[in-house]
């Protein structure tokens, strides 16, 4: 089951940003205190998510909401997600806000969804590559579509790019020696773009090689050059798979994907229906 990825206080802003100084439409018609209730439905197929920070931001705007389905939960059309009941113009001040977060959310979540399946049975990881600010969020979402985290930031894994790789004074070697003394419990990471950087940093003892936009030949390629000269780094796909090849990927003999790709998912509509109550 799982908890609301944003706090009280995040959610609250969102809320302040869409309603700053009230409801001018609910207010001027005169709607205040009049009861209500809505329902949250999908509108197409998808892998939910968001809904408990949607049923938390009716609860901040002073309504009562339940939660039907939760996230990460696959779901056909028209399934009911959540209902919420109270004075409209609390319904009116949370509506948009969450239904417009639990869409992108479940966009996100579909995406990695349909690349986990894809992708089967080799794990995919999302990068750190999530839109500024959208974070929490975004973790929680590809989670949901069962895919993991990649890396969350720079803190807490040793990825080698070439761009570190311009400035060092060193060989290979050299350079996972010093990683290896300075950080002994982590796995070292190097991205390469050809079979001849595979070989240079696998010589030089990196135990896992991101290969950046190789096609699955040319991974099939590097996983039997390696393997010739009796080196097996683990070997993860970057840049450029998809739904459509993943497969191939995992065929040609990588160990797991990298992608940003489900955080560009379309998002997944939901349908709001509201009541008038007694």
């Amino acid at each position: 089951m799982y908890s609301c990825a944003l706090s009280d206080a995040a959610l609250s802003c969102l809320l302040a940003e869409d309603v700053p100084f009230g409801d001018l439409t609910t207010e001027s018609l005169g709607l205040r205190g009049r009861p209500g209730r809505l329902e949250f439905h999908a509108r197409g197929a998808m892998t939910v998510c968001g809904v408990e920070e949607a049923v938390r931001l009716f609860a901040l705007a002073g309504a009562n909401a339940c939660l039907v389905i939760p996230s990460g939960v696959a779901v056909e059309s028209d399934a009911l997600l959540l209902t919420a009941e109270g004075p409209a113009e609390a319904l009116h001040q949370a509506w948009k806000t969450a239904q417009t977060l639990m869409e992108w959310a479940s966009g996100i979540a579909s995406g990695a969804a349909a690349l986990v399946r894809a992708a089967a049975p080799v794990p995919v990881a999302c990068t750190r590559k999530n839109a500024p600010g959208t974070k929490a969020l975004s973790i929680k979402a590809i989670q949901a579509g069962g895919a993991i985290a990649h890396r969350l930031g720079l803190s807490e894994t040793l990825l080698v790019f070439a761009e570190h790789r311009l400035f060092l004074d060193e060989s290979p070697s050299a350079a996972i020696a010093r990683l290896r003394n300075r950080q002994p419990e982590k796995k070292i990471v190097v991205e390469v773009v050809s079979v001849d950087e595979a070989l240079t940093w696998a010589r030089a003892g990196a135990d896992v090689l991101q290969l950046e936009k190789f096609t699955p030949a040319a991974l099939a390629a590097c996983r039997v050059r390696l393997e010739a000269e009796g080196l097996r780094p683990v070997l993860v796909a970057a840049g450029g798979v998809r739904v459509e090849n993943a497969a191939d990927y995992v065929a040609a003999g990588a160990a797991m994907i990298a992608t940003s790709a489900p955080y560009h998912a379309a998002p997944r509509d939901v349908r709001v229906q509201f009541f008038k109550t007694a």
